[in-house]
């Protein structure tokens, strides 16, 4: 699924998944960390290089993004759903994708397959588990 142009005024956890998915498309941390609530928690179970263990706090994810996005030549092109399921908790969804993109200077395209988990309260992500596939974003394998 490539991202579509989402509703800023739908503050439902798919709504917010349709915006982060953009902000992640556009390389905006601005854009990404304005979705978290201030307190919010960003994880990263699956360590790989460069990325911390977590993110904590809206400017956490601010500076952490855009230093990551800002770094790297990968940029991200489509991100398709392979599945989303919502859980019987109304604030917690399960996505299941691939980002897909180039690497700048022709150097290649990429895929990088990843399991989020996100809980959305009151139109802000409150905590996400992000299980990236790190062998794919350190160059291990590419799409």
């Amino acid at each position: 699924m490539s991202a579509a142009v989402p509703d800023p005024s739908d503050r439902t956890p798919q709504g917010v998944l349709a915006r982060y998915r953009r902000a992640v498309l556009d390389l905006d941390a601005d854009a990404l960390a304005d979705l978290y609530a201030p307190d919010a928690v960003h994880e990263f179970p699956f360590r790989f290089p460069g990325f911390p263990e977590r993110y904590e706090g809206r400017e956490a994810v601010r500076a952490g993004y855009g230093a990551a996005w800002g770094a790297s030549p990968a940029r991200p092109t489509e991100i398709e759903e392979h599945a989303l399921h919502p859980s019987t908790d109304p604030e917690v969804l399960v996505v299941e994708q691939v980002v897909r993109g180039e690497i700048a200077g022709g150097r290649g395209a990429f895929a990088v397959p990843g399991l989020l988990v996100l809980r959305v309260r009151d139109g802000l992500i409150v905590h996400v588990r992000d299980y990236m596939d790190g062998l794919a974003v350190s160059g291990g394998r590419a799409g």
